[in-house]
């Protein structure tokens, strides 16, 4: 087994664009409302291109199916787009940050990287763990051909 390439990484303060789903699959949910909103155009003018953040919201819990997950896309600070968007204010933090590519490999590189952080100087953050899609989000995507950021939350 490799060594896992881990890089420090403060994330300022952000605002984002939050889209929701729950259930047995809830990423395909919420990734269906953001590809839906981004085909309306609106973060197509923007020259900066956003990034793209998800997490399980609320966790798997044993014994049931359903959990949640939630994407965030970030947007400048004066974005408005006449809809009914859900528009939230997110505080940054310091995170110890691997790749990850291909779904089947997510839970195993999250175990990973939790064992780095408990064996490295940093303590375990209270702010949001959180997976950058480094990729072009649409709803035809290779599960297996996904990259990922992952960003564990932590303090010095």
């Amino acid at each position: 087994m490799s060594e896992l390439a881990v890089k420090i990484v403060r994330l300022d303060p952000m605002q984002v664009v939050s889209f929701y789903g729950f259930g047995e699959s809830p990423e395909y949910e919420a990734r269906e409302k953001l590809v839906t909103w981004i085909k309306t155009g609106e973060m197509l003018e923007d020259p900066v291109k956003p990034r793209i953040f998800g997490f399980n919201n609320p966790s798997p819990s044993p014994g049931s199916p359903n959990y949640g997950y939630e994407f965030w896309v970030t947007i400048p600070a004066d974005f408005a787009d006449g809809t009914e968007t859900k528009i939230k204010s997110v505080g940054g933090g310091l995170y110890a940050v691997t790749g990850c590519i291909g779904v089947s490999n997510i839970g195993q590189t999250w175990r990973e990287l939790s064992r780095w952080v408990e064996n490295s100087e940093h303590d375990i953050g209270s702010h949001q763990w959180l997976e950058e899609h480094l990729e072009p989000i649409d709803s035809s995507q290779d599960e297996e051909r996904l990259e990922l950021d992952l960003y564990f939350p932590i303090v010095s």
